[in-house]
């Protein structure tokens, strides 16, 4: 069915792209107008996704927003200009030009985007050709009742998990607290961070108050932590030649002490931050919602009301 060939796809990023002939499903790529502009990619059949097949008519409209062809300090330049001669497929001195799923084909000096054609060119509003590495921080806790016990639910029996959600400012959409890896930052660093300035507003904070805040968070994030999926993320903001790449790691507060004197404040790019119970009627930002839900499975806790739906490993 289309949902088991969606749930594979996300679910074996390691292997996902090794063999050309596997059909990769990505459809919020797809998407017009593109993000923050009133730009219309072409339209790209389903059956025409794949690079193998051959399009000849294929002509993607090129586009890079004016806020990376300004040439801010996250943005490489234009593929031709003097002095720009980035290293595909490896470590480009701080920037990390690898892509958690393999090897890419680079086609006249620009990366081809492995999951297929998109109906754009150029770079969008993404700062690197080639891979845009994130990490994507999932926070969780089991959702007490007024006596501190856990709160299983109704239907399926198994207990609730709650994660801290932002809300994006930029689109009005629930997500993971997470962000962009800065070059040459360790990704747990990234994590850690990315938690700090979303979730806990920590850019707002006095040196004593930021200081506090670190100690608190080291007990959650120096602890045993589950790698929940590496690899291509089916973005709106992905091009034929630049696209967002991710590593969501859970990090769980078992008995909840840790995050409960932790106090949630907006920062950075959220509007709001609140923790939200887990279960299929989330509907979260880019691919996030299965991002969540591998936390579920893993964890032993509730996703769905109906028994028959699974989407396993």
């Amino acid at each position: 069915s289309n949902l088991s060939a969606s749930c594979w796809s996300r679910l074996h990023p390691v292997n996902m792209f090794n063999n050309y002939d596997l059909k990769f499903h990505h459809s919020k790529a797809l998407t017009s107008p593109y993000p923050g502009s009133h730009i219309e990619r072409s339209r790209v059949p389903e059956d025409k996704v794949g690079w193998l097949t051959e399009w000849k008519d294929y002509s993607p409209v090129e586009y890079t927003a004016k806020s990376v062809l300004a040439g801010p300090s996250w943005a490489d330049p234009q593929i031709n200009d003097e002095g720009f001669s980035p290293k595909f497929n490896e470590r480009d001195g701080e920037v990390e030009r690898k892509s958690l799923s393999g090897l890419y084909v680079v086609e006249d000096g620009r990366p081809r985007n492995p999951a297929g054609r998109t109906g754009l060119t150029g770079r969008g509003l993404l700062g690197r050709w080639g891979p845009n590495h994130a990490a994507d921080p999932v926070v969780t806790r089991w959702k007490r009742d007024g006596s501190g016990n856990k709160v299983a639910h109704p239907v399926s029996g198994k207990n609730i998990l709650q994660f801290v959600a932002i809300k994006r400012r930029d689109c009005g959409e629930w997500a993971i607290p997470g962000g962009m890896v800065d070059p040459g930052e360790k990704i747990t660093a990234t994590l850690k961070r990315e938690f700090e300035e979303e979730a806990l507003n920590s850019l707002q904070k006095s040196p004593e108050e930021k200081a506090k805040l670190e100690k608190q968070l080291q007990k959650l994030f120096s602890q045993e932590h589950l790698v929940v999926y590496r690899g291509y993320v089916d973005d709106p903001r992905n091009t034929d030649n630049a696209w967002m790449e991710t590593e969501a790691v859970n990090y769980h507060d078992e008995t909840g002490e840790t995050m409960d004197n932790l106090p949630l404040e907006a920062g950075d790019d959220a509007g709001m931050v609140k923790w939200v119970d887990i279960s299929e009627k989330l509907e979260l930002y880019a691919s996030h919602s299965h991002f969540i839900r591998l936390v579920t499975e893993k964890r032993g806790a509730h996703w769905s009301e109906d028994p028959a739906s699974g989407c396993h490993e």
